[in-house]
């Protein structure tokens, strides 16, 4: 896996409560492992979920934790068990709605917070609860569901998609990550999703089975025309002449350009 919270595209959600596939989940080239207590846990393996959470993480093994809501009855004691787990890279916070929260929620935790914003309050609140958070995640299914819109239609979340790039990128934070897909057996679908996330200006999606990883891999690296594409404008521009120079192909190239060029191939580094 790769650790780098800030350039991790594939982020594998696995239930708390099923220790035998934590190890899978890590095998698969997911770059981040999450281990979930909230939604694939039910109220009364919660516990047992947190203990096999904890024995994971200070084993040798690490992955990011989605914790409970912090309006929920269970998360004060997830924040308690985790607090100094040697894995633990960080929380992802669900149902974010406030940057104090956020902040509160790293303290408690003792490690960085990934929000995930699935309300239209917590939309409204991007930019300030990027300002507190390592990056943003999208919870693009709770969130249709909260202002009552089609999850299926990208026209309904296209909004809330460019609101969560456009405050991450205003709080400098890395782009966020974007939701989930629900269809597992057609890996056109994922691949689908994650061109439309990486073309808005998302640096990631949430998966939710180990087939879909490497799909969005796939999604997330420049095409080869692209690689060639930024080879020929660096190797036009070299290093940093002043003003505006053509390629060999016509195309009039400025420091915005090459840093575009150049963007597409620290894209191959991950």
């Amino acid at each position: 896996m790769a650790h780098d919270l800030d350039t991790a595209q594939s982020w594998l959600f696995v239930p708390g409560d099923r220790p035998e596939r934590f190890d899978k989940a890590a095998a698969t080239g997911a770059h981040i492992v999450i281990l979930d207590l909230e939604d694939a846990v039910a109220a009364d393996a919660k516990a047992a979920a947190r203990a096999h959470i904890v024995d994971w993480l200070n084993a040798g093994n690490h992955a990011v934790v989605r914790v409970n809501a912090a309006a929920t009855e269970w998360f004060a004691d997830d924040l308690a068990a985790l607090a100094g787990a040697s894995g633990l890279l960080a929380v992802m916070l669900p149902k974010a709605e406030s940057a104090p929260a956020v902040s509160d929620t790293g303290l408690r935790a003792g490690v960085p917070v990934v929000a995930l914003v699935e309300s239209a309050v917590g939309m409204l609140r991007a930019a300030e609860i990027a300002s507190a958070a390592v990056r943003l995640a999208f919870g693009s299914l709770d969130f249709a569901l909260d202002i009552a819109a089609d999850h299926d239609d990208d026209r309904a979340l296209l909004l809330a998609r460019s609101t969560l790039v456009l405050a991450s990128r205003a709080a400098g934070r890395a782009a966020p990550i974007d939701g989930v897909t629900m269809s597992l057996d057609d890996p056109s679908v994922t691949i689908r999703d994650a061109a439309r996330a990486r073309q808005l200006g998302f640096g990631g999606k949430l998966c939710i089975h180990p087939r879909q990883v490497a799909a969005v891999h796939d999604a997330f690296q420049p095409s080869p025309e692209q690689v060639a594409w930024a080879h020929e404008i660096i190797a036009t521009y070299g290093d940093g002449a002043a003003g505006a120079v053509r390629s060999t192909g016509g195309e009039l190239i400025d420091a915005p350009v090459l840093r575009r060029a150049q963007s597409i191939l620290e894209r191959l580094q991950l």
